[in-house]
């Protein structure tokens, strides 16, 4: 089986290559890595082994038999499509194909029994939701949710490159690149994205959109999204309304049993430093909102580009794998 990966010099590539050299998944005995020209030729190390970066064209004429994309909703729409033509099973980082009524949005814990010999593009949801939809799955299974009101707090880690370049030179009192509209350092921006037209940004649309659609569900959600100066995990704050009576311990013990997740001790935290370079998706200061009949609040950590992005894309490509077989 031939893996082709492009966008191998962006912060999620290079994460993907990290999560692939740690799963060694030994089905796969051709590995392609693709980057824009200007990066073409260059030499990147995988598994003690330095290989060549070549172009996408090159990579589609290979025919690989999987695709994973981490180069943007642009370079996704243009060439997805090309690869799929030659037989492969593409696999998306981007938001080009997510709320796409044939392509199927997954969290390999929540969802992957979705998933066919049959699928062309896969999409990998916003990193924000994954973490989201993995904790409320099973509470949504035991209690359904009514209604949410989830606050984030991003990393610039989230925002690739260009925006820790950012930070870094705002931090050293340097000028650079403004991938961000405000100084992000010693700051916080509650502007993820660009508006839409009613006042919401992209990102809190996906969260509310991409949750709705991986559970299958039509919970009422709410969501304000805030980029903060640091580098590791996205937090969010999560409100949670249920229509059943809650049971705070039952809640726990489900949440303990679901793959994927780690819930801290009662007043123990995980911070989004702590977060970083995990898979887990960490849960913390779980309790009773007793501002609502049936309410509950908590604490939700992970790494945008590990489980929030390559973990769960690596996920995926082996589930594929194992059924193509």
């Amino acid at each position: 089986m031939i893996l082709a990966i492009i966008g191998t010099t962006g912060l999620v590539g290079r994460e993907i290559i990290k999560v692939l050299e740690e799963k060694n998944i030994k089905k796969i005995k051709s590995f392609l890595f693709v980057a824009t020209n200007k990066n073409v030729g260059k030499k990147i190390k995988f598994l003690e082994k330095e290989k060549k970066i070549i172009s996408i064209n090159e990579a589609i004429k290979a025919k690989p038999n999987f695709v994973i994309f981490s180069a943007g909703s642009k370079t996704a729409k243009k060439y997805a499509h090309k690869f799929t033509a030659k037989g492969a099973v593409v696999i998306d980082n981007s938001s080009a194909f997510r709320m796409e009524k044939k392509v199927k949005l997954i969290v390999p814990e929540v969802n992957i029994k979705e998933l066919t010999k049959t699928e062309k593009i896969i999409s990998n949801p916003n990193c924000s939701t994954i973490q989201l939809v993995l904790v409320i799955n099973k509470i949504n299974e035991l209690l359904k949710i009514k209604r949410m009101i989830i606050s984030t707090y991003q990393a610039v880690s989230g925002s690739g490159k260009m925006a820790l370049n950012q930070l870094n030179k705002e931090e050293e009192n340097k000028k650079s690149k403004k991938i961000y509209p405000k100084k992000i350092h010693r700051n916080i921006i509650p502007q993820c994205d660009d508006f839409l037209k009613n006042g919401y940004t992209k990102e809190e649309d996906k969260i509310i959109k991409e949750t709705n659609k991986i559970l299958k569900t039509n919970i009422k959600i709410t969501a304000t999204a805030v980029r903060v100066p640091t580098i590791g995990g996205h937090g969010e704050s999560v409100n949670i309304e249920t229509k059943e009576k809650i049971d705070i311990d039952k809640v726990i013990s489900t949440l303990k049993r679901q793959k994927g997740i780690v819930v801290s001790k009662k007043n123990e935290y995980i911070t989004p430093l702590e977060a970083r370079g995990k898979n887990e998706v960490f849960v913390s200061r779980i309790r009773r909102d007793h501002s609502i009949k049936n309410g509950i609040n908590m604490w939700i950590v992970a790494d945008p580009l590990r489980k929030g992005a390559a973990t769960n894309t690596v996920q995926i490509l082996n589930h594929m794998i194992n059924i193509k077989e």
